[in-house]
């Protein structure tokens, strides 16, 4: 299902429900790109967006040590946390809010875990790196949410002017706010960039179109208004 506004900026709200999906018992997995045995011919990416997975890790699982080469790969956790390991070396636990990056470069294999007793949830995110090869980096670093109360904090860039944010290696930002019930905050995708924005809870209304949580938004060049229905936590991917 589609909805285009015929404004200047175009949007097109995907509902949760037209998301590809998986459940694999361990792992319930939503897909707002075509992704394994989920294909779509038209959501295969946006602009550098490649993968936009909405995953639900059951306790005391997760995913074993798999390989990844050329991708950015950003993590948001939503709620629980994730253990990340990996070929370098690194191991790390990234909690709900707060954000992890990999860049896989020219080859990486890691593991990400719910070793929690709850269930974990995730987006996992994929952008296409502007180059390929160079060597693989991890890193993940806490972001609370009260300084995103109402206005943009980036998350993850690949902009050296973005000196707060976890490094990628394409020329994006991975953007989150909190936006409380009746307020509002404007965002401008520039000339030939690409925006995608999923609400990880709450309920928002852009430009007059309405966005639940885990729908995906994809908007087109120019301004929006994103106003909150109720209270909103959301996340923005601003990439070529």
């Amino acid at each position: 299902m589609t909805a285009i506004t015929d404004t200047k900026t175009k949007i097109e709200i995907r509902p949760f429900i037209s998301l590809g999906a998986a459940n694999h018992g361990w792992l319930n997995a939503h897909h707002h790109f075509s992704f394994a045995d989920y294909y779509d011919p038209a959501r295969m990416s946006w602009g550098a967006i490649r993968v936009w997975n909405d995953d639900i890790i059951a306790p005391q699982s997760g995913f074993p040590p798999h390989p990844h080469a050329d991708m950015e790969i950003i993590t948001y956790v939503r709620t629980g946390a994730i253990t990340h390991k990996d070929s370098m070396g690194n191991e790390g636990r990234t909690e709900a809010g707060d954000v992890q990056v990999m860049s896989a470069g020219s080859g990486v294999r890691h593991a990400e875990y719910n070793l929690e007793n709850d269930p974990t949830t995730i987006f996992q995110i994929w952008i296409m790196p502007n180059r390929k090869g160079g060597s693989p980096s991890w890193g993940a670093k806490p972001f609370p949410k009260g300084d995103r109360s109402g206005a943009w904090q980036v998350l993850a860039s690949g902009f050296a002017a973005d000196v707060d944010a976890l490094p990628i290696r394409t020329d994006a930002r991975v953007l989150g706010a909190t936006i409380k019930a009746g307020d509002s905050l404007n965002y401008e995708v520039g000339a030939t960039r690409h925006a995608y924005m999923v609400p990880a809870t709450g309920s928002v209304e852009i430009d007059g179109q309405r966005a639940y949580a885990r729908d995906g938004v994809a908007i087109g060049e120019g301004p929006i208004t994103i106003t909150a229905i109720e209270d909103a936590e959301i996340v923005l991917v601003d990439s070529e």
